[in-house]
Formats: structure tokens, sequence, C-alpha cells
């Protein structure tokens, strides 16, 4: 059994909980929160902080506030612990570099909760491109467009710019087309708030260059009920409906990809002749808990971090400059 801790107790932090308590292999060994401290949930006890804690763990699952990643990891690292530690890896470029070195310094490892690089459709279209079936990738275009409630800007974090869907949503879309297609080189885009008003982003657009020469468009915003982003297509968030849609479209040198439908275009060599589509099929799985697993393999040391602190540098990299360029 590999022995976690879990830290924090909202909306992922709950969905990690409930994933470690089913799996046969992993053991839940106490829940760290303040807010629910000297408590037991579901028979396992919690703790306000981790110096609270004195119990042996192979590792720490961290689904607490951005700001607090950088201090928790190094602290969890320094104890002895591997660290799954949700997304964004930290705040600041600069409190990841201090991740990264502290990682390094003490031999232990960090994941970070980029859980769609464990998506078995991700997965697939990786190897889509990769085969060639639609050539070299030269232009894109995705949609990220959902409504959040109300109630969902309700927590204080969540009023300003954290609780926006640039580095709460897009930071996943930035992962994975950095999985697709590379290292993004330049990052173009506006933005506005004119629904809410309030001090966050809410809508914007985006165009992203890419080193292999690719351009990608991004749309977004977080005030529009459209069946239109991944979690709706892909239906991998409990608290989203299934709607089955595409809301990512690649285009080839010899055809084109949806994403998540997995519909293959290609058989035209030029517009005066007609494209046929294949329908790509999959297994489903559920990425949070393949994302446990592996990290279970990474404590082991069967495995090294899909998604790493310095991997998931790159990606708060892209999306600083998305804020910076699309703040209201």
């Amino acid at each position: 059994m590999v022995k976690l801790l879990l830290a924090g107790t909202g909306l992922i932090g709950h969905r990690h909980m409930q994933h470690i308590l089913d799996h046969p292999s992993l053991q839940l060994v106490g829940i760290i929160d303040p807010a629910v401290a000297d408590k037991e949930i579901k028979g396992v006890k919690t703790y306000k902080s981790l110096d609270d804690t004195q119990l042996d763990a192979d590792g720490i699952v961290l689904a607490t506030p951005t700001d607090t990643h950088a201090s928790l990891t190094i602290q969890a690292l320094e104890k002895g612990m591997h660290v799954l530690v949700e997304k964004p890896v930290a705040a600041s470029l600069d409190e990841a570099d201090k991740m990264i070195e502290a990682s390094e310094k003490t031999g232990f490892k960090v994941l970070v909760g980029h859980h769609r690089r464990h998506h078995p459709l991700v997965n697939e279209t990786i190897k889509i491109i990769k085969s060639g079936k639609i050539g070299k990738p030269v232009a894109a275009s995705l949609m990220w467009l959902m409504r959040k409630q109300d109630e969902y800007f309700e927590v204080d974090w969540r009023k300003g710019i954290d609780g926006g869907p640039v580095k709460q949503n897009l930071i996943h879309d930035v992962d994975t087309l950095r999985a697709f297609f590379g290292e993004v080189t330049s990052v173009v885009g506006t933005g506005t708030n004119v629904i809410r008003k309030a001090p966050r982003h809410e809508s914007g657009g985006i165009v992203l260059s890419f080193e292999t020469g690719m351009i990608l468009t991004i749309v977004f915003s977080d005030a529009t009920p459209t069946p239109w982003g991944f979690e709706a297509g892909t239906g991998e968030s409990p608290y989203i409906p299934k709607t089955n849609q595409s809301s990512m479209f690649i285009a080839g040198t010899e055809g084109g990809l949806e994403f998540p439908t997995l519909r293959l275009w290609n058989g035209a060599r030029h517009w005066n002749e007609k494209p046929s589509m294949t329908q790509q099929n999959v297994s489903e799985a559920i990425p949070l808990i393949k994302q446990l697993e592996h990290f279970a393999e990474v404590i082991k040391g069967n495995a090294a971090p899909i998604v790493d602190a310095r991997s998931a540098r790159e990606t708060l990299k892209v999306i600083l400059k998305i804020e910076q360029e699309t703040m209201p």
C-alpha cells in the first residue's frame, strides 16, 4: 500500500480524497485542512497543518490554494515525501524555481496535477499527431466556453485574478497543447469582463505561436453556457454534463482532427476534393485515478513524473503571459 496525505478538501481535494479511499493500492493516512481540523472524514483523522502530522506517509497530494503550493511542497520534500501538487505549480516562476531546486536537493519528486496528460483521448491524440495521419500540423483553433455559477466566486480567493478562467482552466489546455505541439514561442491576446465586471479575467482571445511554426487560436469565456470545452466534451468532470462536442480543430498538411471527439478528416489533396471522416475510438478512464496510479509508480521509483515541476513551470510561463495579454 502506498500511504498518502491529502492537504485541502475543496472541489478537487474532495475528488482526490474519494479516489484514494476507493483505490485498493492506496491508503489515505491523514487529511490536512484547518477548516476541518481535529475531526474525522470518512474515518480519516484531520490536522490543522503539515507541522501537526507525525505520520508515516510516502507522499502528499496538495489541493490547496495556489499561493501555498511552493511553501507546502518544499516543506513536504524536506520531510521526505514525494509531492503531487495541483496546478498551477506555483504563484510565480521564482516560486516554481525554488520547488525545482528543493526537489533536486532532496531527491524526492514533484508531480504536478495536469491530469489531462493521463486522459486516454489526450494520449490517442498525441499518437495520431505523431503518426503523421494528418501530416504536419499548421494551424488549430480551441474553444473553452463555459458559464460558472455565481456561487463559484463567493470563495474569497476566487473573487480576484486567481479565480478567472486563465489560471484555473486554460492552464490545463496550455499544458495539453504543449504535449501536442511543443513549446510556445509567442503569445498575443485581448480580453474583457463586460458581464460580471469583476477584477479578473472573463472572456478573451489568444494567438499562440509554436516552435514548429504552427499557429493556434484560443477563445475563452466563463460567462456563456455552451457545449464547447474540454470538460463538457469529454465528461471528465462529475460536475459538468457531457456534451460529446468537439472543442478543438487541428489542421495538418494531410488532413484534420477534431478533439475530443477524435473525428479524423483526410483523403483530400486540396479544396476541390471532398475529405472523408473516420471516427477514432478509445477506451474510457478517469484521469485523476490514472494520475494517482502514476504518482504511486513515481513514489516506488518505477516512473519519472509525466509533468514535473520544470515542465509545469513552462506552462505557468505561458499562462502568466496570457494573463498579462488578456487582463481587461
